[in-house]
């Protein structure tokens, strides 16, 4: 963690303000990664505001381990997830499944069950994989920034992510599907 950013995290124990500037810090990213999981912008803002309050309730209790304050954010963020998911069904808007421009119903059928089968095979992936996919893929993220986010190297993360890719490769290969081929759906790493 940059010494500026303990010294603020140090100080947003007694001082809203410097709780204010970490929040603005980090918000942005905290909600792209609620947003990819629960798929839903109302339920996204729920879930930002939820690990935000657990992290100003929780900052006494905050160790810094030579992490970014990021690590602790995203990890409550998880949870808050998890929470969401315990507590309410998870609704897919229609709008997710109806055809693009140019594009048959079939072929946007097709797409989104392949799409769909990739993305429920990330979810069973063990927890720090799928973090790491989730970084990278529905958050856009690089290679290092999903290893500062998740407190590891950028070799470590991209190990994190190979080993993901060749775990869902198989799973897809076996998985039976209803609609042609195997997705190619997996980019190269």
């Amino acid at each position: 963690m940059p010494e500026d950013e303990r010294s603020l995290v140090e100080r947003a124990r007694s001082d809203p303000e410097a709780f204010g500037l970490l929040y603005d810090h980090y918000v942005a990213g905290v909600y792209r990664f609620a947003r990819s999981r629960v798929r839903d912008d109302a339920a996204a803002e729920d879930v930002t505001a939820e690990t935000f309050l657990k992290a100003l309730r929780g900052l006494h209790s905050y160790r810094d381990q030579g992490r970014p304050f990021g690590c602790w954010l995203y990890r409550i963020a998880r949870n808050a997830v998890a929470d969401h998911f315990r507590h309410e069904s998870a609704s897919v808007p229609l709008a997710d499944y109806l055809p693009s421009e140019g594009v048959s119903a079939e072929e946007q059928a097709i797409r989104n069950d392949e799409i769909g089968r990739v993305w429920h095979a990330v979810e069973k992936l063990p927890a720090q994989q799928r973090t790491a996919m989730l970084l990278k893929y529905r958050e856009d993220r690089s290679l290092p920034e999903v290893g500062a986010l998740m407190g590891k190297s950028e070799a470590a993360a991209k190990l994190l992510i190979y080993r993901a890719m060749c775990r869902l490769r198989s799973e897809l290969a076996r998985v039976p599907q209803s609609h042609g081929p195997a997705p190619a759906a997996l980019p190269a790493i």
